[in-house]
């Protein structure tokens, strides 16, 4: 993981995409980038669970 992983993610959320955590292992989590608009897939990030925005 890298703090590009957790930048990006902290991009993603503050331009309205929409995420979905797909897996999860050893504290990490692998982190779906998808559009806001129609769910697509358009990435996906690696970052500490712990890092993750909570609801």
């Amino acid at each position: 993981m890298s703090a590009e992983a957790g930048a990006a993610l902290d991009r993603w959320i503050a331009s309205g995409g929409h995420w979905e955590v797909v897996g999860e292992r050893d504290g990490l989590a692998t982190v779906a980038l998808m559009t806001c608009d129609g769910g697509e897939e358009m990435d996906r990030v690696v970052v500490p669970v712990g890092a993750l925005p909570t609801c």
